[in-house]
C-alpha cells in the first residue's frame, strides 16, 4: 500500500523530477548510478541488428535501467505505448520492429525530454512515431488503444504507481502485453533514508 502524498510533497517531486530531466535532456552522464548511453545499451544487450544504425546522438542519450525488448513480444503492424520515453531510443527500437504498419507513441512527462526525443527522431526519419507529453498515471487514450505498452526506468517516480499500472492495463487491447522494467528496493532502506521524499528523484 502506498503512502498518501500531501499536495505540496507531490508538488514538490513534480518539481525535483523536472529539474533533474532538464538535465538529462542534455546528457544522461553522470545523473544515474547506472550505466548510461552505449554502455548501458550493451550492458542491457540491446538488439545489436536493429540499434547498429542508430546515430551517435541517440545512442549516447539512452538512460534506460533494463531491456523491455527481451524476448519476441513486439509483431509487425501492431501498436504501441512507450511510457517514460525519455529521448526515445526504446519508441525508435519499437518502431523499427512494428514496421511501417506499425505505429508507436512515446509518453513522458518532461517536456525537455520530448523534445530531445523530437530531436532525436529527426536523425532516424521515421514516419510510424511520435512523441507527447503526458502522465502515466492519467492517460489520453483510448481503452484498448494499444497491442503493447512498455516502460524502462519510469514508474518508479510515478506518484501513484496503483493508477498507473490501472492505466497501461486500460489502454491495452484484449490480450495486449505490458513489459516493464525498472528499479526496484531488494531491501529496506536505511532508517534514515526511509520514507524521506527526496528518494523519488535523487
Amino acid at each position: 500500500m502506498e503512502r498518501e502524498l500531501t499536495v505540496q510533497e507531490r508538488s514538490l517531486i513534480r518539481k525535483k523530477v523536472q529539474e533533474k530531466y532538464v538535465r538529462v535532456a542534455k546528457s544522461p552522464e553522470g545523473c544515474f548510478n547506472f550505466p548510461t548511453g552505449k554502455e548501458g545499451l550493451e550492458k542491457q544487450r540491446y538488439p545489436s541488428d536493429i540499434i547498429h544504425d542508430f546515430p551517435e546522438p541517440i545512442l549516447d542519450s539512452f538512460c534506460g535501467v533494463g531491456n523491455p525488448f527481451n524476448g519476441n513480444f513486439i509483431s509487425q503492424g501492431e501498436a504501441v505505448l512507450d511510457i517514460g520515453c525519455g529521448s526515445g531510443l526504446d519508441a525508435f527500437v519499437a518502431a523499427k520492429i512494428t514496421g511501417p504498419q506499425g505505429r508507436v507513441i512515446g509518453l513522458d512527462v518532461s517536456p525537455e525530454m520530448i523534445n530531445k526525443a523530437k530531436e532525436n527522431l529527426a536523425f532516424l526519419g521515421l514516419s510510424n512515431v511520435s512523441f507527447e507529453v503526458g502522465e502515466a498515471e492519467a492517460l489520453a487514450y483510448e481503452d484498448r488503444t494499444f497491442d503493447v505498452v512498455i516502460s524502462n526506468g519510469a514508474f518508479n517516480l510515478t506518484l501513484s504507481k496503483e493508477e498507473a499500472l490501472k492505466e497501461a492495463f486500460r489502454v491495452l487491447r484484449p490480450g495486449g502485453r505490458f513489459m516493464i522494467a525498472d528499479m526496484v528496493l531488494v531491501e529496506p532502506l536505511p532508517q534514515e533514508r526511509a520514507g524521506k521524499i527526496e528518494n523519488w528523484y535523487q
